[in-house]
């Protein structure tokens, strides 16, 4: 019996491939080709247009680290936008925040929640039912250039690299519209690729977002299934992220109740993530962060 496997095509000269046991879902929504298998090695498997999105087996990653390093970085979330992350894992993780009173998800491609839903629900959840949960099929762009002045405290953008897409959430105007949406001392994170493949990226999202954000940075995260080394993670922010430490980190880690609870993130990684090698560094705008 021949062997079946899936090879990612993220890149046109390197890549991954993994051995398929069945797949799950194909569809071609009005956004993107989206599969869903399930894998010999990483569990069940989420590609959109190509390019892994999540596993089960290193979803954490990534999630925990999108999501407890802003919301402990920020003195006091209340109020949590999320656009994109159609798999709920950074809604889960949003909402071990005992603090946030409304977690509001807008994700453009309702495809993506509903067979994430059906064929990845270790992700989400509980996530999905929960009451300070808003989800919303529409679009992101569209719903942060209609929402007040200051509404939210802290904007997580989980999407696709900057093409198709994913293209309109890594331009000046979002980003404009991103410094307007948050409080004062609001602020924003999203993916900037991995740079040893991809620093033009990090690059040209640093200078972007710079320009609405007095402070500019990133922090990174070793996931295992976005190849090439450290994924960066770029944060701006209205007000200064100077001053974090382990011991101040654990405490609000501590009372949240998630201090044990977590796979990869901890106020020690929190604290080391912003410690960029040299080579990712040399991208981020010059006395920004």
């Amino acid at each position: 019996m021949s062997e079946t496997w899936i090879e990612e095509t993220l890149y046109d000269n390197w890549g991954q491939r993994f051995r398929v046991v069945r797949e799950l879902a194909r569809v071609r929504s009005p956004f993107q080709d989206i599969v869903v298998f399930e894998s010999d090695s990483h569990g069940r498997v989420l590609l959109l247009d190509g390019v892994v999105q999540i596993t089960e087996r290193d979803e954490f990653v990534y999630q925990e680290m999108l999501t407890h390093v802003p919301l402990f970085s920020h003195p006091d979330p209340r109020r949590v936008l999320i656009i994109g992350a159609g798999d709920g894992g950074v809604l889960r993780r949003v909402l071990e925040h005992p603090g946030v009173e409304k977690a509001v998800m807008v994700e453009i491609d309702g495809a993506v929640i509903e067979l994430s839903k059906e064929h990845l629900p270790s992700i989400a959840q509980d996530a999905w039912t929960n009451p300070r949960a808003e989800v919303i099929v529409g679009d992101g762009i569209d719903y942060v250039a209609r929402a007040p002045d200051a509404s939210f405290d802290v904007i997580i953008v989980d999407s696709t690299d900057p093409i198709g897409v994913g293209e309109v959430l890594f331009t000046d105007s979002f980003y404009e519209q991103c410094a307007r949406v948050l409080s004062a001392q609001g602020l924003i994170v999203n993916q900037c690729g991995v740079p040893f493949m991809q620093a033009d990226e990090l690059h040209e999202t640093s200078l972007r977002r710079a320009k609405f954000f007095p402070h500019v940075s990133a922090y990174v995260a070793a996931v295992p299934t976005y190849v090439g080394g450290f994924m960066t993670l770029g944060i701006a922010s209205k007000a200064s992220l100077a001053g974090q430490d382990v011991q101040s980190v654990r405490a609000r880690a501590q009372a949240a109740g998630l201090v044990g609870k977590t796979q990869y993130w901890t106020p020690e990684i929190h604290v080391g993530s912003f410690n960029l090698p040299p080579y990712i560094a040399q991208h981020l705008p010059a006395g920004k962060a």
